[in-house]
């Protein structure tokens, strides 16, 4: 698990999206740190946005950025708990073409690190869907931070060997394109 530094880095563009009853663009502290990581790593913000916890406004945000020729990521954060409110897993899902399972499991382990069994209580959740990446994360900084510097830095990254999600971003659409 390495940089290659023969390889360039390839900057993504990343839309960000805020799941919450409760923030606003002043107070999303979130949103603030996803912005802030991936600025930092040398990626694009493409958009940001914050809708209600409500499954079909997220599922919709989703595939207007799904459809958006200048999004290559969607993060949401928010919505990822056990409450009655927390629909954003479900949300996503009802777009994912595939799941990424491994995501919420290393999302886990990383977690258990730092917040012991808590852990648990996070259903993080990746997915492919018209060709982009989507994860959904919870609604806490440390959380977005734990994820953006464990798993995402690292997997959109083109440099990070032996493999990472920008090098096969390209042919994450196949299946549409072969119709």
């Amino acid at each position: 698990m390495s940089q290659t530094p023969e390889r360039p880095f390839i900057p993504v563009r990343i839309a960000v999206l805020t799941v919450s009853d409760t923030r606003t663009a002043a107070d999303d502290r979130s949103g603030d740190t996803l912005v802030e990581r991936l600025t930092g790593a040398g990626h694009l913000l493409a958009a940001r946005g914050i809708v209600k916890d409500d499954r079909a406004a997220i599922a919709d945000q989703l595939r207007a950025w799904i459809a958006a020729p200048e999004v290559d990521v969607i993060l949401s954060t928010g919505g990822t708990g056990l409450t009655g409110r927390d629909v954003t897993v479900e949300a996503h899902r009802d777009v994912y073409e595939k799941e990424i399972e491994a995501f919420g499991t290393v999302f886990t382990l990383v977690s258990m690190q730092k917040i012991g069994t808590s852990a648990v209580q996070s259903r993080a959740t990746g997915g492919v869907a018209g060709g982009k990446y989507l994860f959904a994360l919870p609604g806490s900084p440390g959380a977005c931070r734990d994820a953006w510097d464990e798993i995402l830095a690292p997997q959109l990254d083109f440099r990070h060997r032996p493999c990472n999600f920008v090098e096969i971003m390209p042919r994450l659409d196949e299946h549409l394109r072969r119709k």
